[in-house]
Parts: C-alpha cells; structure tokens; sequence
C-alpha cells in the first residue's frame, strides 16, 4: 500500500512538472502589450497629424505632463525639443537627458517622471538609451507611467527601444540586426520592431533575428506610420505599411492561390485601420 501511494505521489509530481514546462514553453512564445496605458511606435521620418493627435488624445490633452527623452541622438538640441513640443500645444514640457546611469538612477533626475502622463522617446541610436537608462530608477518609473494609464510613444530609435529584443543595437554599425545591445524596454513583450522599414528597403533584414530567436514576434515599421498599442490589440496608423512576421500570411483577397516561401521566410503588410492580436498573433479581422 505504501508503494501505491509513492507511485501516485510520483505520477502526480512529475504531472504537475511537465505542465509547467509546458506553460514556461508557452510563454516564450507569448507577445504582449502593457497591462495598462498605451503605446505609440513611430516607424520614423515625417510623422502625420493624426498620429500626433492620437498621442495627444491618450496623454490625456496638451494641458498632461509630458517627458521628452531625446538621449537617443548624438547631439540631442534641448532648447529645440522644448520649443518643438510646445508646438503642437503641449504646455507642461520637461526634457530628460542624460549619458550617466548614476544621475539616471538619482531621486532628482527622475522627479518629472512621478506625475508624467505621456513620455516621447527621439530618433537616433536606441543603444544610447540603453546605456543611459536601462536597469535605473528612469526605466522604473518609466513602468508606472503605463501602470497609472499613461502614454509612451517613440520614433525611429524611439520605436525600437518599445520592443524586448534591441533590433539593430550594434555600436559601430546600424546594418548589424543583432549587436551588441540585445534588450530593450520591453514595453512590448516577447518583440523585436525595425523601422524606417520600406524607406530603407529593409524588410528582409528582420529574418537575421528571427532564425536565432524564433519565439520573437517582429514588426516593421515603415516611415510616416505608426502603431497603436492597448493591451494586446496593435492597430495601424498613418501614410504606409507595418510589416507582421510571425510566421503566417494574410492577404484581403485571401492567399490559396498564391505560391509563398517557407514559413521561415513569410510576412505580410497591414495598413492604416488594421488590427493585430499580439497575443494570438492573429490579424483581427473586421
């Protein structure tokens, strides 16, 4: 009887162990959005009215306090982002920058992020944003902006850096896919994201990444065209295309008839109004 009882004790542990491997696989491969607040990711280039406007809409009006973060750019001009901002009806401003992950992670550095309500992340290098931010009270309290509801929106640089995996994080060269700067914010779970995609003809350069990290979702992004994130839902906005790699193809006129590459080799185009599962990575149909 004591042997009976061994075994099922066995057979119930060793149960429970596969079932969770089986859900730690399964959460390799899940993509996600924040749980809460919002996501604008900026494919680069001329950014559209509307998209602004949806920025401005999901901070909450031009009277929330706004974050601007420039650091990504070489030589970042503070006096222009404030004056730029101020622009499109923003009138609570504060410019964030720094090169010091000591002053990154001091008390005085990150009080405007306390109360802020929208962060906008520049273009240029998303490496730089890593060196100064990551792993710092900034990066900490960049997670309660989202938690509160608030809005992180980027472009270029600022775009990339939203994702988990850092797509073209190399320091000497911005052709090499995987660098040496591997992990962004993550805002987005489980994603690698490009940009200045069809402008720069680089819509093949995503499957560099993939073929090593295949449980990755990646995204392109092309110029003058954004993507707007709720929870799990992703919907296009803007004057181009959003790239979807995740292995499947989708086409309005449907795809029977048409001779497609390998899976490993496969993407699809999503424009302005189309909608994305992130977490089922299934396009919503309408």
């Amino acid at each position: 009887m004591k042997t009976i009882k061994i075994i099922i004790f066995f057979l119930i542990a060793l149960t429970a162990s596969l079932n969770i491997h089986s859900q730690n696989q399964d959460s390799i491969y899940l993509s996600t959005g924040p749980e809460n607040g919002s996501l604008v990711v900026v494919g680069g280039g001329f950014i559209p009215d509307n998209i602004f406007d949806k920025f401005i809409e999901l901070a909450g009006g031009v009277d929330a306090h706004l974050v601007v973060i420039p650091t990504a750019s070489e030589e970042p001009d503070l006096t222009a982002e404030q004056e730029f901002w101020e622009g499109r009806g923003f009138i609570n401003v504060s410019i964030l920058h720094t090169r010091n992950k000591e002053i990154a992670n001091s008390d005085d550095f990150v009080l405007p992020l306390k109360n802020a309500q929208a962060v906008w992340f520049g273009g240029g290098r998303q490496w730089r944003l890593v060196d100064s931010y990551k792993d710092t009270k900034t990066e900490e309290l960049l997670w309660k902006v989202l938690k509160r509801g608030g809005v992180i929106g980027g472009s270029s640089a600022g775009a990339t850096i939203q994702g988990s995996y850092l797509a073209r994080g190399d320091t000497k060269n911005n052709q090499i896919m995987m660098g040496d700067h591997e992990e962004g914010f993550g805002f987005m779970k489980n994603t690698a994201i490009d940009q200045h995609l069809l402008a720069r003809n680089r819509q093949f350069d995503m499957f560099d990444i993939l073929k090593n990290k295949p449980e990755l979702l990646g995204m392109g992004i092309d110029e003058s065209t954004a993507i707007i994130v709720n929870k799990n839902t992703l919907e296009v906005m803007g004057n181009s295309y959003v790239i979807i790699y995740d292995g499947t193809f989708w086409s309005r006129e449907g795809s029977d008839l048409k001779n497609l590459p390998e899976k490993d080799n496969i993407f699809y185009f999503l424009r302005e109004g189309d909608r994305y599962d992130l977490k089922k990575r299934k396009i919503i149909v309408k």
